[in-house]
Order: structure tokens, then C-alpha cells, then sequence
């Protein structure tokens, strides 16, 4: 756990890493949990917490990444700061699995400087849940994977039919989806519809056996569920995301206008609180914990950056079910499967 990350770390991250020491987990292993950060202020926060000592360790790592700074920048004068020294530390096998509520960018960077990427990954991407209408899998699961969020902001066709793969696999693993339906977001269900390289990855996804592609899904189709796994570049996924997440908040303070305004509002309001709570409870990214960095041979969940204890204990148990269900190798065995297409030679 990146202890320094977030805006509300690392006093919320210490709370997190103590109620999960002292949860008991039925029919699950107990989780183990490395903090890594300023060792002396993490002690003085366990200290003041109840917490099972032997569950919990520190590393000192003497920097940090502030929420602002620049990724690249900010990790090359910081060789020692918290998401560094904590991917390294995953890499190294000292840990399963690595959890950020950081700056996203030098999560992602740090992560591509010490993790190894699988075989056929040019670019990683982060996959996120949303709600959806639809529900599916053993859980009867209500959410939907959408990837990339972020991590790749300019795709080619081969980083579409990659995230493609790496999205099914997540689904299959995690949301125990034994057969996602994966789509490509584009602004037309045609085939023909959309950028060039959406084009291109609709031709190459059609041909894979592999893979159940079911074609284009457009914006609107987004909230219904119509796939398991919707694929699109960073910049457009993050776009999306980002909307989504402000779904919850706006239905909050609508509902709070409305009860001001009229006694007629205020009845119907409180007919309607079950339904406006439920959704709210589902637009929530707290009950999600965080989005997977995908394409890399170590788990990383990157966990929102205004992460309190309840959502960064979810982004933990999202990554100890990870490694648990042997996702990234799920992923390495999918991704040799795809064909490739070698770049034209020069003349």
C-alpha cells in the first residue's frame, strides 16, 4: 500500500490498512499488508489505532508524489518516494499486489519502470466498473468494465484488440463472467463508424474466436449494460468516467434542491428515497475501491484520489481477489492468441 498517496493520505490509508489487519475473512486467507511511506508518522498513526500487529508492516520510503506535480518530473528527482520504493517492492516479490490513491500518472510510470510488461502489450491501460442496468455473471453482477480510463491517450488498433483481451480476461476472472460481451465505444453501431484505428479493431476483433465481440455500442448504451466490457481510447474512457462519477453527486444535490423548494417535492422525495439512495449507493466509486492497471505481470489497483478507509479497503480486496482468481496469467495466456499485424517494411 502507497501509505503516502492520495489527498486524504496517510492517515485514511493507515485506517484502511488497520480495519482490514482485524477483519476476519470466512473461507479466505488473512491479508498481510506492507505500508510504505514516512515510517516514523506511520507508526504514530497505528499507534493510535487498534490493529493486529503482525498483519501489518512498514518500509520507509523518505518522499512523496503530491497530487499536482508532474509524473515523470516528480519520480525522476524522487527516486525514493512512496510509489516508487512500493512498486519496486512489488516487483521484487515482497508483495502480491500494489495499491495507490496517488497521483495516477506516477503510479502508472512507476509501474512501467518496474513491472514487467506481458508479451504482446504495447501500452497498459486502467479498467475501471460503472454501474449498468443489465446484471450477469455467478454474482448476477450489475457493473461493466471500461478500459482505458486514463493510462493510454492515444490508442492504435493494437492497443484496442490488447485491452479488448485484457478487459474479457479481467471479467472472466474477477466478475466470474465466463464469457463477457465486449464492445468498442464508438459514435455508430456500423462496422465503418468511428476513427480509423476503431475501424480497424472492429475488422480484427470480428476475426477472433476467442474473444466474444459483439461490435460497436454507442454512448447511450453505456448506462444500459449492453456489454460486459466496453473498449476505447484513455482520453475518451476518462471523459466517461469522469461523467459517471459526477451522476452520484448530481442526484444528490438535485434531490436536496427539490426538498427545499415545495411541500409536493418534499412528499414525492420521500416516496422516491429507497430508489435515490439505491441509486446513489450504485453510482458511488467508493464501493469499488479502484480501477486495475492492466498489462503488466504484477497486480496494481489504483484506488481514487479522494479515497477514504471504506474505499481504499475495497481497492485491497479488489487486488487480494485479483491475484487470487491468477487474472494476469488468464491475461498472458489470452494475449497470444492475437493475431498481429507487422508494420509495412521501408523501402
Amino acid at each position: 500500500m502507497d501509505a503516502m498517496g492520495g489527498d486524504l493520505g496517510p492517515e485514511e490509508v493507515v485506517k484502511a490498512a488497520a480495519a482490514l489487519s482485524i477483519e476476519r475473512r470466512s473461507g479466505e486467507r488473512p491479508l498481510h499488508l506492507l505500508l510504505v511511506g514516512d515510517a516514523p508518522r506511520l507508526s504514530a498513526l497505528l499507534y493510535e489505532i487498534r490493529h493486529d500487529a503482525e498483519r501489518i508492516a512498514i518500509h520507509h520510503a523518505k518522499d512523496a508524489v503530491a497530487m499536482d506535480e508532474s509524473p515523470r518530473v516528480a519520480l525522476d528527482a524522487k527516486p525514493d518516494a512512496s510509489i516508487a520504493v512500493a512498486a519496486r517492492l512489488c516487483a521484487e516479490g515482497r508483495a502480491d499486489a500494489l495499491v495507490s490513491a496517488g497521483n495516477t500518472g506516477a503510479s502508472v510510470l512507476a509501474c512501467q519502470r518496474y513491472f514487467r510488461r506481458l508479451e504482446g502489450v504495447r501500452r497498459c491501460a486502467l479498467a475501471a466498473v460503472y454501474p449498468t442496468e443489465m446484471r450477469r455473471g455467478e454474482k448476477d453482477d450489475p457493473f461493466s468494465l471500461l478500459l482505458d480510463v486514463g493510462a493510454t491517450l492515444d490508442v492504435t488498433a493494437d492497443d484496442l484488440c490488447t485491452f479488448a483481451v485484457m478487459g474479457a480476461g479481467y471479467a472472466s476472472r474477477v466478475s466470474k463472467n465466463a464469457r463477457p460481451k465486449v464492445a468498442l465505444l464508438s459514435n455508430g453501431a456500423e462496422a465503418g463508424k468511428g476513427p480509423k484505428e476503431v475501424a480497424e479493431a472492429y475488422a480484427r476483433l470480428s476475426q477472433m474466436s476467442g474473444i466474444n465481440f459483439i461490435g460497436n455500442v454507442e454512448g447511450v448504451d453505456i448506462p444500459r449494460g449492453s456489454a460486459d466490457v466496453i473498449v476505447c481510447s484513455g482520453f475518451v474512457g476518462n471523459v466517461v468516467l469522469k461523467m459517471l462519477e459526477g451522476v452520484s453527486e448530481t442526484v444528490v444535490r438535485l434531490a436536496s434542491y427539490a426538498y427545499k423548494e415545495k411541500l409536493m417535492w418534499r412528499a414525492g422525495l420521500a416516496m422516491l428515497s429507497g430508489g435515490i439512495g439505491r441509486l446513489k449507493e450504485l453510482t458511488d466509486w467508493k464501493q469499488y475501491g479502484g480501477a486495475p492497471l492492466l498489462g503488466f505481470d504484477r497486480v496494481m489497483i489504483k484506488a481514487h484520489g479522494r479515497s477514504q478507509s471504506h474505499a481504499i479497503q475495497n481497492a485491497v480486496k479488489v487486488a487480494a481477489k485479483t491475484v487470487a482468481t491468477g487474472m494476469v496469467q488468464e491475461i498472458e495466456r489470452a494475449l497470444r492468441e492475437i493475431p498481429r499485424v507487422d508494420p509495412p517494411v521501408s523501402a
